[in-house]
This record gives structure tokens, sequence and C-alpha cells, in this order.
């Protein structure tokens, strides 16, 4: 069996408020994925919506999944309608990222993969392994920071109240 070895060595990780345990995701890219899921919940019309630039994740109002006749620029926006963001898959869940930046045997060790009927599965890890889990870590040379605010943010968690 070979051992996925992660490419981050910084980790960013927090109570993911949704499925109430521990998510982690890569502090190099954790940041900017962020602003960009700021940038479009605080979109004020459609127009400014498509605008918003991505780099680390997909525009779920960009004109490949919206019409401009159906939603024109002047039209306000909400991301809370937006139908990928309706069913979940945008941004993706925060809880997923812990198969791409955790080591295998401690995915193992700490986690448990749990099914969801439309978004796939996710690793949960339990809010009270947190001191082991992340002591662990660093032993193997990880970089981890605490960031709930971030965590939340990544997984979409109240979207609606950033529009406001």
């Amino acid at each position: 069996m070979t051992t996925h070895h992660p490419t981050t060595r910084r980790l960013v990780y927090g109570h993911a408020t949704h499925h109430d345990c521990l998510a982690f995701a890569d502090a190099d890219t954790a940041t900017e994925e962020g602003a960009e899921i700021t940038a479009l919940a605080t979109a004020r019309t459609w127009g400014e919506a498509r605008q918003v630039q991505m780099t680390r994740l997909w525009n779920p109002a960009g004109p490949e999944c919206y019409e401009e006749d159906d939603y024109p620029d002047d039209k306000p926006f909400d991301i809370t309608e937006v139908g990928s963001v309706v069913d979940g898959n945008w941004p993706p869940m925060v809880t997923t990222r812990a198969f791409d930046v955790l080591p295998e045997d401690l995915q193992d060790q700490y986690g448990k993969v749990v099914y969801t009927t439309h978004n796939g599965e996710y690793l949960e890890i339990p809010l009270d392994r947190e001191g082991e889990l992340v002591a662990e870590l660093r032993e193997h040379g990880y970089e981890v920071t605490r960031d709930d605010d971030l965590i939340n943010l990544l997984d979409g968690f109240s979207l609606g109240s950033l529009a406001k």
C-alpha cells in the first residue's frame, strides 16, 4: 500500500460548525479561497458577481452557470439563491479537505469517513481529538494554526449573513 504524502506542510484547522467536527485546509491557499468566497458573497448585483475573479475556486454565478438574459447585470444578487450554493456544492465541504492535507495514517487514526447523500464523503474528526492530532501533526513537521472563522468561511457557513 502506498502512503499518501501531502504536499503542504502548513495547515489551518478549526471547528466546522456545519458538521460539528474538526476540519483541516491548506494554509497556503485557504486565505485566498476565503477572500474569493467573501467577494462573491458580498456582490450586490449579478454583474458584480460575474466579475469576481476566481483563481482557487470556480464561480457558481459565472456565465457558464447562468445566462445573462435571465440574470441581467443590474439584478440584485443573493448568494443564497445560487443553485450550487443551495445544493451544497459550493463552496465544497471543508471537511473533505482532510483527505488531501492529512497523512493517511492520521486520517485512519483520528477520523471516520462519513457519507452524505448529495455531496459525497468527508472525514469526521471529533473535536475532543484536537489536542492529540495537532500535537502529532507538529511532531511530523507540520505548522498548524487554528482559525475557526476561516474554516467556516471555506465551508460556506452563514454565507447569507456576509451579504447583509
